[in-house]
């Protein structure tokens, strides 16, 4: 790494900078009301090729595009334009070590929560290390919270955007404040929907299940790249809707994402899961998911980029 966090490259505008030579407007729809979509785009050091890798960076790029159109902002780049970027801003700040990087699309200038444009872009790379606490865990104590899970009907968990991070602000802080790590989300039928920022599944009887894509959840990169790896290695996979008392009687759970990549949860609501440690099914899945983001794993060298 080039520099220290405090002093990092980010990409603003057309321009590789000091992080804190950029300057956004205060009255921007972005700083006001949160109009932006954004990607949490992981990439990983591999040490024996020397090399980072970007995981499913088009699949990314395609979430992005269709964020923006949902909250019905323009986009002015290109695919070949975001990923371009993407690799010129890491490439300055010379990583060699896993790193997370948000690359967000706001709406700038002086207009209202209505506005279309202008629109603009930051890509602004870090150490997957100095990440959000919960992101670096070995292990969770999770609750469930008293706060409901946004739905398509009220503000979609499709759209990947800032705004929609204040559900997951309540939830956490709740969580915080009495003692959790964090917090699983049931929807507006009471259902199991996702954690703040993080996809859920659980294990019982050695069957992976997770809510289904209409149960209130983003349409997670991680959750799918979980799910083909399981089927591949002949874990059987169930997406249904899940009761919340079904937490409380499972063999696994864990909560994924690009940040979380995949984290046990060890006792909800106070109940232990399974013996309070990971499992099984859990450990094999963070290992294939770790050989695949290091693009160890043939069959999917194409979801991996390389920067360098």
């Amino acid at each position: 790494m080039k520099t220290d966090v405090a002093n990092r490259f980010i990409w603003y505008k057309g321009r590789i900078l000091n992080v804190n030579d950029a300057k956004i407007n205060i009255l921007a729809p972005t700083a006001q009301f949160g109009l932006n979509v954004f990607e949490g785009i992981p990439c990983y050091w591999d040490t024996d090729e020397n090399q980072l890798y970007a995981f499913r960076l088009d699949d990314h790029y395609d979430r992005l595009l269709n964020s923006a159109k949902l909250l019905q902002i323009n986009c002015p780049y290109s695919k070949g334009e975001l990923k371009q970027a993407f690799i010129d801003v890491i490439k300055a700040n010379e990583y060699d070590e896993n790193i997370s990087v948000r690359q967000t699309l706001f709406v700038d200038g002086f207009g209202s929560w209505s506005s279309e444009e202008p629109v603009d872009m930051f890509i602004a790379p870090i150490p997957k290390g100095k990440t959000s606490s919960e992101y670096n865990k070995k292990g969770l104590n999770c609750c469930i919270s008293s706060w409901q899970r946004i739905s398509d009907s009220v503000l979609s968990p499709r759209i990947k955007c800032g705004a929609n991070y204040m559900n997951s602000r309540v939830g956490q802080r709740e969580a915080l404040r009495n003692g959790y790590d964090t917090c699983i989300f049931l929807n507006n039928n009471g259902k199991i929907a996702e954690g703040p920022g993080s996809c859920f599944f659980l294990v019982s009887k050695g069957v992976l299940i997770t809510p289904r894509l209409t149960d209130s959840v983003l349409e997670s990169i991680t959750r799918d790249t979980i799910i083909n790896l399981a089927e591949e290695n002949g874990i059987s996979v169930i997406e249904r809707t899940i009761d919340r008392t079904e937490l409380y009687t499972c063999d696994e759970a864990f909560l994924c994402g690009s940040a979380m990549e995949i984290t046990p949860i060890l006792s909800i609501d106070r109940y232990p899961v399974g013996n309070g440690e990971t499992g099984p099914v859990t450990n094999a899945l963070q290992k294939l998911y770790i050989d695949a983001t290091h693009g160890r794993n043939p069959k999917h060298k194409n979801w991996v980029t390389p920067i360098y």
